[in-house]
């Protein structure tokens, strides 16, 4: 396969797929323009970096694999801050009685290692399969199972015993 061919298939599953990457970014950032712009980055890298994708049959576990790192490479250059109006504040603050505050899902998976945050968000919202999650990760199946439950388990415990995805 020429260099031009390559480059043409690569244009066009960016193209065909790009609410799942924009889907897949937001998951990382929360913000639409961050998102944007980690997509956006994604591409380039992957434009710069087209000779590296050996076989076009890894073209989607390729480019997933550059979004999640440029998220995760995005998460830690801003380190998320974020203002907020008191008012909204004041509702995620805990409460001067001992109420229980329900954590919200994206909360408690935001929270999680980037590792399991990655394999939670590929399993569950971009609803792939194991072995895909293992080949974008490039890491042994079962390794990605165990880490995989680990992640549910610490999502059950923040969450709460009723949780289920």
């Amino acid at each position: 396969m020429t260099k031009k061919e390559k480059f043409k298939l690569v244009e066009n599953f960016i193209i065909e797929n790009r609410e799942a990457h924009y889907r897949l970014a937001y998951s990382y950032v929360r913000n639409k323009e961050n998102a944007l712009d980690i997509v956006q980055d994604s591409i380039l890298k992957a434009l710069k970096s087209i000779d590296r994708l050996e076989e076009i049959s890894y073209l989607k576990t390729w480019f997933y694999r550059i979004i999640i790192n440029t998220s995760i490479d995005f998460i830690r250059k801003h380190q998320r801050v974020t203002v907020m109006d008191e008012d909204v504040l004041n509702v995620h603050l805990p409460q001067l009685e001992d109420d229980v505050i329900d954590m919200d899902l994206q909360d408690a998976i935001d929270q999680l290692p980037s590792t399991y945050k990655t394999l939670i968000i590929l399993r569950f919202f971009e609803d792939l399969k194991i072995d895909e999650i293992a080949a974008i990760t490039d890491e042994n199946i079962n390794t990605t199972k165990t880490r995989l439950y680990r992640a549910l388990k610490i999502l059950r415990i923040e969450v709460g015993e009723d949780f289920r995805l």
